[in-house]
């Protein structure tokens, strides 16, 4: 009874991860009821006299909690990725979420950096007031901002020219107002092209910043007190 009790948990976790016709608010409340119910059986199950009763028990309570972090979880971060698809229209930024449930926002050189350069643009500062706004109307995110550059040059330039532009544009948000605490900075230099470095124009997309925006992952569903 509590082996079939949990593969119908797994089975649910597997089956929500699979529905391609779900919205991201669907998907991260099937996904947290997935991952619940498991936890719970198992937590259930393996608890005091009645293992089979409590696993049911576990599985069920299991599934709501983990319903209700998926959904709060998704329904947040897509709103935010409302917003800063509202923001950066027309800009260039990309918007995306990831397979993670992190938000990507992509920079493209031609608003953010000059070639060889780590100075913030013009152009680049009202992408940067407008995401320093949403951050500040979501206190609870992580931001992890990583710089890139393309293959010219050597990497005793690209690491800490990459490094510089990350940590310039944290800076930015930072004198906006957005706590430095909530940022991890990184420069990657060309070891992660996203087009090939052969073209200019592949060459230019490669000199970019990402910006990804992450909520605190939630704690597992804890056992109920023995009685």
């Amino acid at each position: 009874m509590q082996i079939r009790l949990i593969i119908v948990a797994l089975c649910a976790l597997v089956a929500a991860g699979g529905c391609a016709e779900m919205t991201p608010t669907q998907k991260g409340t099937a996904t947290g009821a997935g991952i619940g119910a498991a936890a719970g059986a198992v937590i259930g199950g393996v608890t005091g006299p009645g293992g089979g009763s409590r696993a049911a028990a576990g599985a069920a309570i299991g599934a709501v909690a983990g319903g209700v972090i998926g959904n709060i979880w998704s329904s947040k971060m897509e709103e935010q990725k409302r917003q800063m698809e509202q923001a950066t229209q027309g800009t260039g930024v990309q918007v995306s979420q990831t397979a993670d449930n992190r938000l990507k926002l992509d920079i493209p050189s031609d608003i953010s950096f000059d070639t060889n350069r780590a100075d913030i643009k013009p152009d680049f500062r009202p992408v940067l007031d407008k995401f320093a706004h949403s951050l500040s109307e979501n206190r609870g995110t992580n931001v992890t901002i990583i710089g890139h550059t393309d293959s010219t040059g050597s990497d005793a330039i690209n690491n800490p020219l990459s490094q510089s532009r990350a940590s310039n544009t944290r800076d930015y948000l930072v004198t906006r107002g957005v706590a430095a605490s909530r940022f991890s900075v990184e420069g990657r230099g060309s070891r992660e092209p996203v087009a090939s470095n052969d073209t200019p124009d592949g060459r230019a997309r490669n000199r970019r910043v990402e910006i990804f925006v992450a909520e605190p992952e939630a704690p597992a569903p804890q056992a109920a007190p023995q009685k």
